[in-house]
């Protein structure tokens, strides 16, 4: 295993975090005032450095000498034991400072007799503790003769104390790189397979791209699915899943419908799963890849198959496994992806390799460069991380050590570890080491938030510095984008989140196995009493049953539940009680979803070494007091703890607290004293009292807060002076989002000082995401659109009911998001809004919701250059766009082709589509008092258009065939717009694949408005007020799938028209009385019937009147 290989380098990594605790004057000064012996500490100190000294020939010699392991085992556990003796007294030292703080007036009497009797068996207990750690440790040292061991120095670029600052690498190694060496033939047959006519009519056809891990088997499936040729495939949806080692056939198939739909789904029922994942894809055409599977059950892969197999013809799932055998079981043709050729090994390893600015590596470093380009056998990962470990490297004879190491002769039963990934971990700093070692705790393919595992470094004593100039958030984001640049880590798909590559995932495991348990990777049914760190899915807890054997890992510091599919409950079925009575050395402790936990015992306040408590998605109703004496806590999480309605008086005097997360409690108040909570650095929440002295304390206890991360702050109507405000000093934190919310019925008494209060609450040019709700001024301040938020990317304003004038919000250069909803006092958008020519340079998405006074919207040509969505909903009286008056192209409606447009009259009231010449998606909903849609030239990038609900609506105004004017339309659904009977004139786009409509007179037209080579295949008809259909209607030849739905009066269906379908749905029907008397055509595969109770009795197997005309069908689904 690889655990023999590198535990002399994680002994010294760990050691450090005794160090820099004995380092502290703090300690001395316990030890002196306590009248102990001070010899004890230092000789600790000496012992340790003894060790460490020890430690690196250890490493190499540990790999053919089973007796060095062993002895590397047992220091580890002795340095364990001699940083838990530490941590007790870094405890009672924090426990004394918070006391005497407390009570001011006793404080000199109880510093003078802090030392006294009261503590004696305490003295005595850490008196014995420290001898008989140096015991061990001594005994230990002595052993070095014996076991050949030789003191050594570590010679490396980086400092191993972890104090100083990491070596930075060049920026651009932290960027996603854009370029695959080598692969372009493996892609060229994967996209032509993709983009191929049919070859599997009946069944999703399936592609196995097989290799070794390390060989770029999901870095080739992603440059696939990102490649604009596969768009010549025409599929209606894509969707990418990570399945992983752990395959259920639920977990899968929920993963794949969240995929799907783009939602999450906490369904528990497979049947459920499979029905609405089966509607969702019914007689559409798809593409799914399947990453990372490992699954080599055929009868597991043809339960996860069974819905996917009703998707249109020509639908692709693409896989990546390491296993020929799952491609078999899954029945896939086999793409083998084999090693890189020389020649771009020798490109991947340079790109790595080279330092910032410099254009190729000097000669003497090329020709070792190409030697440990040799011994990485072809493998683009160990290529990539090799040559980012050397690029920290400066001379040749650093180069020449990695070369000649004898790393890469590993001995045979270590040969599941890649060379080149151990020596790349091996040189990492100290600091480095560790964190990346912790690691090991995570699954495979978890994706993990960079500040949620900053948090767990920093609960592990792993980001300590003994200057303390930096605060530990600063050092941890830093060792974070180190290991992130050395790519340890790397950004997953889900913006905000990342992933370890599964050698990578092994090697942390492997390298931390003597102490961490991560369950159903171990098959071990209990918890070794070795374990430190201890892991689980919510998922593997239903089939495990050791959890009683946590009581006997006494060392546990770790103890984390991990959900890799989002929220999912679990249970835990041993006494919490029993449980903290037995790990008093738990730095970590989680019950995150833990079902049915409803009260935390007193007994948790016996836990003196935790720093992360989270206890979120629990239905805990109180905190216990005995929470108040967790003196070393960090970390506080109670998110979603919905029955939770107060803090516990004293949870001021956790004076260490750096994290309070609260979001979705019953709590409405902040804790007791909250400004003593200085070093507090993440607050999810701030309310403000109604009480104003109190509410203007808190106020300036929160301006002394170092806070970065997230902040929202509730109740800003209580604020009563603007001038308290300015004391939250917002306009100094790192936040990154924040939400100001104002009482939903609350009425200004002065609009004009709720405004200065929102002027004082100025947040810093940091900030990247800004929501307000129900803030009641008139206007908005001028920071909000000035140079002050040059990072904005996302901006909300809610129910902001008095206000009259949106401010010039088009100066926000990095605006990606805005959403505007409830403004009810807002009338007119014209130039205001825009506040320049060039206005909005970054807005994607645009968002209109509940206007209801908004009549008139004026657009310049260059006001929306990038947006790709928009949406307008609730709207009633808004007319339309149309140009602002100073705009000098004066596009309106006496300067349009009067001809094609809008006759000469301004009065129309039309929405003009050349004002957002980007355009992707568009849907306008409930405007009831747009008329016209028009468009005078070729929109080349619209995709969907989607009209519900707008009564006065009755046509587009469109001078060229629609074919010309929106060659990328996809998607047209028109829904309740009773005066649009027609299309425009010259017909349909040709690209058109899913069509929606709700008028009869459309639908008849639509075989005269389609050209005969349509790419529709989808037509869904909504709330048609009609008896029979299709009657004499003829559907196009081209259509695959009909969807009937919401149709009350609809009592036949007529066989006519119907011949050509494979898929046919129908919902909410309730007088749909028989099927045709023809039966159903031979074509249709799919069958569902939802909420027709007339038609489903008589459906009903095998007695109904209608089931022989549908037994035939192979996909049939009544409900």
């Amino acid at each position: 295993m690889a655990a023999e290989l590198v535990g002399g380098a994680l002994l010294s990594a760990f050691l450090q975090v005794a160090f820099d605790r004995l380092a502290s004057p703090q300690f001395l000064h316990f030890f002196r005032r306590r009248k102990l012996d001070e010899k004890l500490l230092a000789n600790l100190n000496i012992m340790l450095h003894s060790i460490n000294a020890l430690a690196d020939d250890a490493e190499l010699k540990q790999l053919t000498d089973p007796h060095v392991k062993a002895w590397l085992l047992a220091v580890k556990e002795a340095v364990f034991d001699a940083e838990d003796l530490l941590g007790e007294i870094d405890h009672k030292l924090t426990r004394c400072q918070v006391e005497a703080q407390s009570q001011p007036q006793t404080c000199t009497y109880k510093v003078s007799n802090f030392f006294n009797s009261t503590f004696s068996s305490f003295n005595k207990k850490i008196e014995s503790g420290m001898k008989e750690v140096l015991r061990r440790l001594e005994y230990l040292a002595n052993q070095k003769d014996a076991l050949g061991l030789e003191k050594g120095t570590y010679s490396d670029d980086n400092d191993r104390s972890g104090s100083r600052v990491s070596q930075k690498l060049q920026s651009s190694s932290l960027v996603v790189e854009s370029v695959i060496y080598g692969r372009d033939a493996d892609k060229d047959i994967i996209i032509n397979w993709l983009t191929s006519e049919i070859d599997n009519p009946n069944q999703p056809s399936i592609l196995s791209i097989v290799g070794m891990g390390g060989l770029g088997k999901t870095t080739l499936a992603q440059h696939v699915y990102s490649d604009p040729k596969i768009e010549d495939a025409k599929f209606d949806m894509k969707a990418w899943v990570c399945v992983s080692d752990h395959f259920q056939v639920l977990t899968v198939t929920r993963t794949i419908l969240e995929a799907i739909t783009n939602q999450k789904d906490d369904s528990v029922n497979l049947e459920m799963v499979h029905k609405k994942l089966k509607e969702k894809l019914s007689g559409k055409k798809f593409l799914l890849v399947l990453d990372d599977v490992w699954n080599e059950r055929p009868a597991e892969w043809e339960a996860v198959g069974t819905p996917l197999s009703y998707g249109a013809p020509g639908s692709k799932i693409l896989v990546t496994t390491r296993s020929e055998k799952v491609a078999s079981s899954m029945r896939s043709k086999v793409h083998l992806l084999k090693q890189l050729g020389e020649g771009e090994c020798w490109k991947v390893f340079e790109n790595n390799a080279l330092k910032d600015g410099d254009l190729e590596l000097n000669d003497e470093l090329m020709k070792v460069g190409r030697r440990i380009v040799e011994k990485c056998k072809g493998l683009p990962l160990a290529l990539k991380t090799i040559g980012r470990l050397l690029s920290t490297k400066s001379s040749i004879s650093d180069w020449k050590n990695i070369l000649e190491s004898n790393i890469w002769e590993l001995p045979k039963e270590h040969s599941e570890i890649i060379p080149a990934l151990f020596l790349s971990y091996h040189h990492l700093p100290s600091h480095l080491k560790r964190c990346f070692a912790y690691c090991a705790l995570f699954p495979k393919d978890y994706e993990f938030v960079k500040e949620e595992l900053i948090f767990l470094w920093m609960a592990q004593n792993f980001l300590l510095s003994t200057q303390h100039i930096r605060h530990p958030e600063q050092i941890g984001e830093e060792y974070f984008n180190d290991l992130l640049s050395r790519c340890f880590f790397n950004k997953s798909s889900v913006v905000g989140r990342f992933v370890m590559h599964d050698l990578l995932n092994d090697l942390a495991k492997y390298v931390y196995a003597d102490f961490c348990f991560r369950l159903k990777f171990d098959n071990e049914q209990y918890i070794q009493k070795t374990t430190r760190h201890f892991s689980f899915e919510f998922r593997d807890v239903k089939s495990f049953d050791g959890f009683e054997s946590l009581t006997d890992a006494k060392k546990l510091r770790s103890f984390l539940p991990i959900s890799l599919y989002g929220r999912s409950p679990w249970d835990f079925k041993i006494s919490i009680h029993d449980l903290f009575s037995n790990i008093k050395f738990i730095r970590v402790l989680s019950f995150r979803g833990c079902l049915h936990l409803r009260e935390v015992p007193d007994s948790v306040g016996d836990l003196k070494h935790l720093q992360s408590l989270d206890l979120s998605s629990t239905e805990i109703q109180k905190l216990p007091d005995s929470i108040c004496l967790l003196y070393n806590l960090l970390i506080l999480k109670l998110n979603n703890c919905s029955m939770l309605e107060e803090f516990p008086l004293n949870l001021h005097k956790l004076t260490k607290l750096r994290c309070l997360e609260f979001v979705g409690t019953k709590v409405r108040k902040m804790p007791m004293h909250f400004g003593e909570l200085k070093n507090l650095q993440v607050l999810s929440m701030f309310f403000v009292d109604k009480n104003s002295e109190l509410s203007t304390k808190e106020l300036g206890g929160l301006g002394g807060l170092n806070l970065h991360g997230r902040l929202s702050i509730i109740d800003v109507q209580n604020i009563g002076n603007p001038l308290d405000a300015l004391k939250a000093n917002l306009k100094d934190k790192r936040l990154v989002e924040l939400q100001l919310y104002w009482k939903s019925d609350h009425i200004p008494d002065d609009p004009k000082k709720e405004k200065e209060v929102l002027q004082n609450l100025q947040p810093s040019n940091h900030l990247e995401k800004l929501s307000i709700w129900n803030y009641n001024a008139t206007e908005f301040p001028s920071w909000e659109f000035d140079n002050s938020l040059s990072n904005l990317v996302f901006l909300k304003l809610f129910k902001c009911k008095y206000c009259l004038c949106l401010p010039p919000l088009g100066l926000l250069s990095s605006l990606k998001t805005l959403e505007i909803r409830g403004l009810d006092g807002i009338v007119s958008i014209g130039a205001e809004f825009y506040g320049s020519n060039s206005s909005f340079a970054s807005l994607e998405s645009l968002d209109f919701y509940n206007m209801k006074e908004w009549e008139e919207w004026e657009c310049k040509t260059t006001s929306f250059p990038r947006v790709q969505d928009l949406f307008v909903f609730k709207c009633p009286k808004l007319k339309g766009t149309k140009v602002v008056v100073s705009d000098e192209l004066r596009i309106s409606g006496n300067s349009m082709d009067t001809s094609h447009t809008d006759g000469g009259t301004d009065s129309l009231a039309i929405f003009r589509l050349h004002f957002f010449p980007k355009l992707l998606s568009l849907e306008l909903t409930l405007c009831h008092h747009i008329e016209r849609i028009s468009q005078e030239y070729a929109h080349n990038h619209l995709m969907h258009l989607r009209i519900n609900d707008c009564p006065q609506l009755k046509s587009f105004l469109f001078p060229k065939r629609m074919q010309i004017l929106f060659p990328s339309l996809t998607g047209l659904h028109i829904i309740n717009c009773p005066e649009v009977e027609l299309f425009p004139d010259g017909g349909l786009p040709l690209n058109i694949k899913q069509m929606s409509l709700s008028c009869l007179k459309l639908i008849a037209s639509l075989r005269d408005n389609l050209d005969p080579n349509t790419s529709l295949q989808r037509l869904c008809i909504y709330k048609l007020e009609v008896e029979c259909f299709p009657d004499e209607v003829l559907l196009p030849r081209s259509l695959t799938s009909l969807e009937i739905r919401w149709c009350p009066n609809l009592k036949k269906m007529h066989y006519k028209g119907l011949c050509h379908l494979s898929s046919l749905i129908f919902e909410d029907c309730p007088s749909l009385e028989c099927l045709p008397a023809e039966g159903l055509p031979k074509s249709i595969s799919s069958l569902t019937i939802f909420d027709c109770p007339l038609l489903k009795e008589r459906c009903r197997n095998p007695d109904g009147e209608d089931w022989g005309k549908i037994a035939h069908i192979q996909k049939l689904e009544l409900s």
